[in-house]
């Protein structure tokens, strides 16, 4: 993995992008990356807001705000890295993704190696041709308004994946939820959940170049606000056996996300703040009835550089990582890491446009991207996130 920027490096990996995840981690082997450095911390002095609902389980888990606050959200010790699905917390530390820390922050992903796929085992078509991605015209807000980027910390650094607003059935018109991918908010089998989570809609919504955004201003990189997640939810199979290479977890590596405005309230929900939030389809058609499917996403790898949003459009195939695990569906596609999390989007039973899946892996050289299929596991995070909220 390498980095967005010359001054930092690759942060570490999860799973999918590479058949290992596309969003996060340390410098991969053979990339020719760099041990990851640390980006200025902002903490220090920042104001954290805490829900009530957060207070008591903040001190069920020993955690001292004011410590936290000063950098002890930095300590990832095995026993301070909350694992369980029930123990996430994410306290908002108001402006510590700032400009810099949001243009600086790394994908999580690492490669994965073809040979590590069971397909001739599975069901798995053959690889599709490459699609060339495509830059998503600006302003990102007319064109894709209901996707963005989800920033978070781990062990490595900042790092950075993709995800899309999505529909809340409780809050019709007025929702909070984004989906993403679960290697973009948990570590998997050998880690827990990242610290920081924050989504921005419509990310440097302009389109302006890596050289442009060294002088932008938070506003024109977050013109529709920085909103951090309060709740997050992924699948237990992510949780018990999602890992770094391979495609480990892969057919599971899905998330859902409840957010909130990182200045407080406004009165205004995240969809209409954005004006948009797309169904999610958990009964999509079978592959061959699948015309075409678009995924969307901030690719970070080379040739791009993380800060513009591209798409690819291609009839979907097969991918079986797992014999015993649901297969995946498989697009060409030439976007790279930071990609992971990204919204894929086809018609659904009715036929109209609807979220049906989310990068999760691709091979080391790039060139496809494969998504989990939406199922039971999927629709029961779904229902449980929008349940939670549902009087709120």
């Amino acid at each position: 993995m390498r980095s967005i920027r010359p001054l930092l490096v690759a942060a570490s990996a999860v799973a999918a992008l590479t058949l290992t995840a596309t969003a996060c981690g340390p410098a991969e082997e053979g990339t020719g990356g760099d041990k990851p450095t640390a980006a200025a911390d902002p903490t220090a002095n920042g104001k954290i807001t805490i829900p009530d609902d957060l207070k008591q389980r903040l001190k069920d888990h020993g955690i001292d705000m004011d410590k936290w606050r000063g950098g002890e959200w930095k300590n990832w010790d095995r026993d301070k890295w909350l694992r369980e699905a029930k123990d996430f917390v994410n306290p908002i530390i108001e402006d510590l993704w700032d400009p810099d820390r949001m243009r600086d922050a790394e994908r999580p992903d690492k490669p994965v190696d073809p040979e590590d796929i069971s397909g001739d085992k599975g069901v798995t078509d053959p690889t599709p041709v490459v699609v060339r991605a495509k830059p998503v015209a600006a302003p990102y807000h007319e064109t894709a308004a209901a996707s963005g980027k989800v920033f978070f910390d781990g062990p490595e650094g900042s790092m950075v994946c993709s995800a899309t607003v999505v529909q809340d059935p409780a809050h019709p018109g007025k929702s909070n939820m984004v989906w993403t991918a679960g290697h973009c908010v948990h570590a998997g089998k050998k880690g827990g959940w990242y610290r920081n989570i924050a989504f921005v809609p419509s990310y440097n919504n302009a389109g302006k170049s890596t050289a442009a955004l060294e002088q932008a201003t938070r506003q024109e990189i977050a013109p529709y606000g920085v909103w951090w997640s309060d709740w997050a939810q992924t699948s237990d199979q992510w949780i018990a056996g999602g890992g770094q290479t391979g495609g480990q977890g892969a057919p599971y590596d899905f998330a859902v996300l409840h957010v909130t405005p990182e200045k407080g309230s406004t009165g205004k929900s995240l969809e209409e703040t954005v004006g948009s939030a797309l169904p999610v389809e958990f009964n999509a058609p079978a592959v061959p009835k699948i015309a075409s499917m678009t995924a969307t996403g901030y690719p970070a790898g080379k040739p791009f550089d993380g800060q513009k949003m591209f798409q690819c459009a291609d009839k979907p195939g097969r991918l079986s990582v797992e014999t015993d695990q649901p297969t995946m569906y498989r697009i060409g596609c030439s976007m790279t890491g930071g990609s992971s999390g990204g919204g894929w989007v086809a018609a659904g039973q009715d036929g109209k446009p609807a979220l049906v899946s989310n990068t999760s892996i691709g091979p080391v050289t790039a060139g496809w991207l494969a998504g989990p299929r939406l199922g039971p596991e999927a629709k029961t995070l779904y229902d449980k996130m929008s349940a939670k909220y549902a009087n709120r």
